[in-house]
């Protein structure tokens, strides 16, 4: 008896079974995972009640908690700049000369209560509108430091020391005017990259906004956690002793106290009261701590590079953070 040809014809199908191996190894990875997931629930479970395990947790959250608000305002107030106000209105309501139209824009950050992850988007979205990089980036700079929700929640902070809220007030500002001078002058519009595309012709405002929010949110939302991820394992590697035997060198306890605003990356609406409880340190140190957090801090620097890419990071946060402790000593010296 003949067997059957297991050849398929020409232009026929072949019904033979073949291996998916997509399908085959599936399964076996799903069982692995589930396996670790086993194996790690028991062998793990002693250290994730150690308490440094719980600091770091409860630091990452806090700042997630505390900057997810503002990101969305941000994010919001961006999208609604893109999305509804005409780029001519940028160019009446600023000076057309960019050094004269850096301080307008410093000033104008004391009405927008919002922390620097706030800030970021929005500078994003002026830049998008036309507004001069320079004048954008001293509204980034000056918003969340003089704004009037930090400068009352400074006030609280320092019941009996007014010149503390004058002397971050000016600092801040004289910061963020002095950063958008110097970016006018030596900056070069290869570190930045282009803007995002503004609202297209025919296009719905209301699908432009939310649109431009979705995008901004998703993109800004993941640098913010990388930022707290960075912050909450530092807060927990740096022994506090530290802080206390540098206290008293007064050169090295502003530098000191500008490196852990850098790493702690507080909320500019929560940190003078952080800055209050370093009784230890001396006013300028304090100051040092209040003017360089809002402008320089491990989620700010990945916002910022996420936002504006690498190339602008590397080269802005430095000059921001040189002349945010520059300006603290001078100010420190001139006001406390």
């Amino acid at each position: 008896m003949t067997q059957p040809s297991t050849t398929a014809l020409p232009g026929q199908e072949s019904h033979a079974p073949t291996k998916d191996s997509g399908g085959i190894r599936l399964p076996w990875a799903f069982i692995a995972l589930a396996a670790l997931l086993v194996v790690g629930r028991f062998l793990l479970a002693p250290y994730l009640t150690a308490p440094a395990l719980q600091t770091w947790a409860t630091v990452f959250v806090a700042v997630c908690v505390q900057a997810l608000p503002f990101l969305v305002f941000g994010v919001a107030l961006s999208a609604g700049i893109t999305a509804f106000v005409p780029a001519s209105f940028w160019t009446r309501a600023l000076p057309r000369r960019t050094y004269a139209a850096v301080p307008i824009a410093g000033v104008a950050g004391a009405v927008l209560p919002g922390c620097e992850c706030a800030s970021v988007p929005v500078a994003s979205g002026l830049m998008a509108r036309g507004v001069a990089p320079p004048a954008a980036l001293a509204f980034l700079l000056a918003s969340p430091a003089i704004n009037p929700v930090v400068l009352v929640a400074t006030a609280v902070a320092f019941p009996n020391e007014p010149s503390m809220v004058v002397a971050r007030f000016a600092a801040s500002l004289a910061v963020a005017v002095l950063a958008g001078w110097i970016w006018a002058r030596f900056g070069r519009s290869e570190w930045l990259p282009a803007p995002r595309r503004t609202a297209e012709a025919g296009q719905s405002k209301v699908y432009a906004f939310l649109d431009a929010m979705r995008h901004d949110l998703m993109h800004a939302g993941g640098f913010l956690v990388v930022g707290a991820l960075a912050a909450a394992t530092l807060n927990v590697v740096i022994p506090r002793a530290w802080l206390t035997t540098v206290a008293g060198v007064p050169v090295v306890s502003v530098l000191v106290l500008a490196l852990l605003a850098v790493l702690l990356s507080i909320c500019s609406e929560a940190d003078a009261f952080v800055a209050a409880s370093l009784t230890a340190f001396s006013p300028t140190a304090k100051l040092a701590f209040l003017v360089v957090g809002p402008m320089v801090d491990l989620k700010l620097i990945a916002l910022q590079a996420g936002t504006f890419g690498r190339a602008f990071a590397w080269r802005f946060v430095p000059l921001t953070l040189a002349l945010a402790i520059g300006v603290s000593f001078v100010a420190g010296w001139a006001l406390l």
